[in-house]
């Protein structure tokens, strides 16, 4: 048996560009291209990265709204890109996500009670007749009040409307959450609850959690380790305090530098130039390297290994960068 709940192999989610009367086929969006790594139980990983990177496909591919070209993706050592229907469908219970708009997720004719009990109904754990006090109890779990299950979505504010959102993924009993942005649309007093709720639920039912976001800030707070991706790859990855503290990775460091700071403290902020290459045509060898400082001509051919850095690297720390002798 595995030590890890979640590990995802070679994973590859590509979308096809069609042109003409017919259709055909010219080409592929590569946005999850070769995507290797692994979530423990009672764990949290961050992961961070560029709008467009990838982040939300690799998700929506985990939790089976997206299909996989290649790769595999294992579940308690099961397959799931192999598995079939019928234990896809077993499984997919264990797996849930809190998805970034709470007010484009939830059905508007829909009251919370419905909402949040409608994944018990549909596994067939809980009848129509114990609805109501299922749905008090979520409420109740996720702080809002139990008395307003018979309210519509548009009756609450986001960050309640988000509660519910993490009521509907906690339904089910999951022991893996996926957490796309789930706080980027909030203000900023009431992101710091819903990660709270986050991390008292994680503690509570030993939860793990894939935590989707741009905000290298909230992601260090809450995760445990941190991958980054870049144009469909991951190219950094390690404890939070490690990736934070001790980039390895040029655009790691970019991002790091980002993090708004105290103006007394200084900090160097390093610009990127130039745009993010398109995902139909990543360039070769590192993809990174359009963009990167230290590029050399063996980055433009070579394509980098996720590996650890020789000396002075924390465990488990790895990057995907040739140029270990500059940076």
């Amino acid at each position: 048996m595995s030590e890890f709940l979640l590990e995802v192999q070679d994973l590859r989610t590509w979308f096809p560009i069609r042109r003409g009367v017919f259709s055909r086929t010219i080409g592929h969006v590569k946005a999850v291209d070769g995507v290797t790594l692994s979530v423990a139980p009672g764990e949290t990983l961050g992961l961070v990265g560029e709008s467009g990177c990838g982040k939300t496909t690799l998700g929506r591919t985990l939790v089976g709204l997206e299909r996989a070209r290649a790769g595999r993706i294992s579940f308690r050592g099961l397959d799931l890109t192999g598995a079939q229907a019928g234990e896809r469908r077993a499984l997919r219970r264990k797996l849930q996500m809190v998805f970034q708009d709470p007010f484009e997720s939830l059905n508007p004719r829909m009251t919370a009670m419905d909402i949040v009990t409608e994944g018990e109904v549909q596994c067939g754990r809980l009848a129509r007749r114990d609805c109501a006090a299922a749905a008090r109890a979520l409420m109740a779990e996720v702080g809002l009040d139990p008395n307003a299950i018979f309210r519509y979505p548009h009756e609450f504010s986001g960050g309640q409307r988000q509660r519910i959102s993490v009521a509907r993924a906690l339904s089910v009993r999951p022991a893996f959450i996926i957490c796309d942005e789930a706080v980027s649309a909030l203000d900023v007093s009431i992101q710091a609850q819903i990660i709270n709720l986050l991390m008292d639920l994680r503690d509570q039912h030993g939860l793990s959690y894939l935590f989707i976001s741009h905000d290298l800030s909230v992601v260090r707070h809450i995760s445990d380790r941190i991958a980054v991706m870049y144009l469909g790859r991951i190219v950094e990855q390690g404890p939070s305090k490690a990736v934070i503290d001790a980039p390895i990775h040029p655009y790691t460091r970019a991002l790091v530098s980002a993090i708004p700071v105290p103006r007394r403290a200084k900090k160097e902020r390093i610009v990127l130039e130039g745009d993010v290459p398109s995902p139909a045509n990543p360039p070769p060898g590192c993809r990174f390297h359009t963009r990167c400082p230290f590029a050399i001509d063996a980055c433009r051919q070579a394509e980098p290994r996720l590996e650890p850095r020789a000396g002075g690297a924390a465990p488990g720390h790895l990057a995907a960068c040739i140029r270990k002798d500059a940076i």
